[in-house]
C-alpha cells in the first residue's frame, strides 16, 4: 500500500507536509507505521496549484527520500492546495507514468489501495475509459484507471457522483473477474479550489485516513498517517465517506458506490 498526504488552506512550503515533520511522507516511505507494507520506495510524486488553473506535476522513479532534487524543491514551493504520494507497487511496474498524482487539465488525483485481481481485468477496465479521455492514459494503473473513469462520469459536475459511479464500475469488474478484497482505497482529488478525499473498502480493513486543522499555518492536512506522534488532535476519517475540504470548512459525506455483480 502507499501512503499520502494533502494540504489545503494558506500557503505553506510544501516541506512542512513532505520533509520536515517528525513522521513526513519521507519519512512514511522508509517506515510506514499503518499499513501491511512499512517501505514505500517504487517512486513519488507531487501535485501543487499556484497562479494558474493546471498544477504543476513533479514525478519521479527514484525512492523519495534519496532524491536531492525533491527536497530542493519543497524548500522552494509555496502552495495553498497541494498533494504528494509515496508508492509502493501492487503488481505493476515502476516507472514515472505509473506514479502518482495523476493530471488531466485541472484536475489532479492520488490514490491508495487496490481493486483485487486487477491484472485479470486490465483489459476490461481501459475499455470504460472514454474514447476522448483515453489520451491520457499513460500508465497501466488501476488508479490512473479509475480517475479516468471518474472524468468520464462527469467529475467535473459531480465529484461524488462521478468517483461513487467509478468505483462501483471498478468494483463491478473485481467482483466478476478478480480476487477479494474486491476493493480497499483511500483517494484524494481536487480541481484547484477545494480537496476532495475518500476512505471506502468492500470489507472491514478500509486504508487509514486522517484529518487535522492547523490554526498557526491556517490550514488543514489530510494524510494517510498523523504526522507528528506527539499530536493527539488528529481525527479519523471513518470508512465509507466522501469528504470535502476547503479552507474554511469540512464535509463529510457517506459514500456507498453501488456495484450489481455478485463475487463468484
Amino acid at each position: 500500500m502507499c501512503r499520502w498526504a494533502a494540504y489545503v488552506g494558506q500557503p505553506i512550503f510544501l516541506e512542512d507536509i513532505v520533509t520536515r515533520p517528525a513522521h513526513s511522507l519521507i519519512r512514511q516511505s522508509q517506515g510506514a507505521q499503518r499499513c501491511v507494507t512499512p517501505v514505500n520506495a517504487d517512486g513519488f510524486g507531487i501535485a501543487w496549484y499556484g497562479e494558474r488553473d493546471e498544477p504543476g506535476l513533479y514525478r519521479d522513479v527514484m525512492p523519495a527520500w534519496s532524491d536531492p532534487n525533491l527536497r530542493s524543491l519543497v524548500q522552494q514551493v509555496r502552495s495553498g492546495l497541494f498533494m504528494a504520494h509515496v508508492r509502493a507497487s501492487t503488481g505493476t511496474a515502476t516507472s514515472r507514468n505509473n506514479c502518482h498524482p495523476f493530471a488531466v487539465g485541472r484536475w489532479s488525483f492520488m490514490h491508495n489501495g487496490q481493486f483485487g485481481g486487477y491484472d485479470a481485468f486490465r483489459r476490461d477496465a481501459d475499455l470504460m475509459i472514454p474514447d476522448d479521455l483515453y489520451a491520457h492514459r499513460k500508465g497501466a494503473t488501476d488508479s490512473e484507471a479509475l480517475f479516468l473513469i471518474a472524468l468520464g462520469e462527469g467529475l467535473d459536475r459531480d465529484p461524488k457522483g462521478a468517483m461513487e459511479r467509478a468505483v462501483a464500475r471498478m468494483t463491478d469488474l473485481s467482483l466478476r473477474r478478480g480476487t477479494a478484497p474486491h476493493v480497499r482505497i483511500t483517494c484524494a482529488f481536487s480541481d484547484g479550489q477545494r480537496l476532495y478525499a475518500i476512505r471506502h473498502a468492500s470489507d472491514d480493513h478500509a486504508p487509514s485516513l486522517y484529518h487535522r486543522w492547523s490554526a498557526s499555518r491556517g490550514g488543514r492536512a489530510v494524510v494517510s498517517e498523523p504526522l507528528e506522534d506527539d499530536q493527539d488532535d488528529w481525527q479519523e476519517v471513518p470508512a465509507n465517506s466522501f469528504c470535502i475540504f476547503d479552507p474554511e470548512s469540512v464535509v463529510i459525506e457517506s459514500f456507498r458506490p453501488t456495484a450489481t455483480a455478485v463475487a463468484a
